[in-house]
């Protein structure tokens, strides 16, 4: 049975998940879940996702969502497909395994603030932008960054000196923001602006985002 990825185009979990699929040359069918008409709230979506979020993930008989669960089991178990995403020395996936905790726990809940404040609420018409909520995202990512800019000087991705499921899991944020005002807090800090451009110009996330813009 085929791979399946059940979300939207603006999804930046979505995204991820695509992104991660195409590093690793996995083909897979890409399925468009209808959330205008509140698709993701009833079955069968629901069977594959209880809580009504995208994306879900088949393949064959085994079902996941949460997009980071979707890309570690896409990582270990397609670990000879495509480009290695993990690390094989402990010592060295341990620390790898810390940034992607810093990622999940530190960066995305800031950086998705400002992506819904900054993008998807205009594009969707939801109204306004709150400028408080963005003014105190701002600040508190501004912190991140900087330890960021730090981690940088000292390898050359933030999980190691290769690439890895760490930076991919920034990749969707990051596009977003650097068509917003927010571009300013990545340009501003060298190491941090080097690896942006790096890792958004991977052929692999270029691929997917035209797959998903069909």
């Amino acid at each position: 049975m085929a791979i399946k990825v059940h979300g939207i185009p603006l999804s930046t979990a979505t995204m991820r998940v695509v992104s991660c699929l195409i590093e690793k040359d996995l083909d897979f069918e890409f399925v468009f879940v209808d959330m205008a008409n509140e698709e993701h709230k009833k079955h069968p979506f629901l069977s594959l996702n209880p809580f009504a979020q995208v994306p879900a993930f088949e393949d064959g008989d085994l079902k996941l969502f949460e997009s980071r669960a979707i890309t570690q089991y896409i990582a270990h178990t397609y670990a000879s497909n495509g480009i290695q995403l993990i690390l094989q020395d402990p010592k060295k996936m341990a620390i790898m395994s810390i940034w992607m905790e810093v990622e999940g726990q530190k960066f995305e809940p800031l950086a998705s603030k400002l992506t819904w404040e900054l993008v998807i609420k205009p594009m969707i018409g939801m109204g306004s932008t709150n400028d408080a909520i963005v003014k105190k995202s701002e600040e508190q990512l501004s912190k991140v960054l900087d330890i960021y800019e730090t981690r940088l000087t000292e390898s050359k991705y933030l999980g190691g000196d290769s690439f890895t499921l760490v930076d991919l899991h920034h990749i969707p944020n990051i596009y977003h923001l650097m068509n917003t005002k927010a571009k300013t807090m990545f340009d501003s800090r060298p190491r941090v602006s080097a690896w942006c451009a790096d890792i958004l110009a991977r052929p692999a996330w270029v691929k997917g985002l035209e797959k998903l813009q069909k």
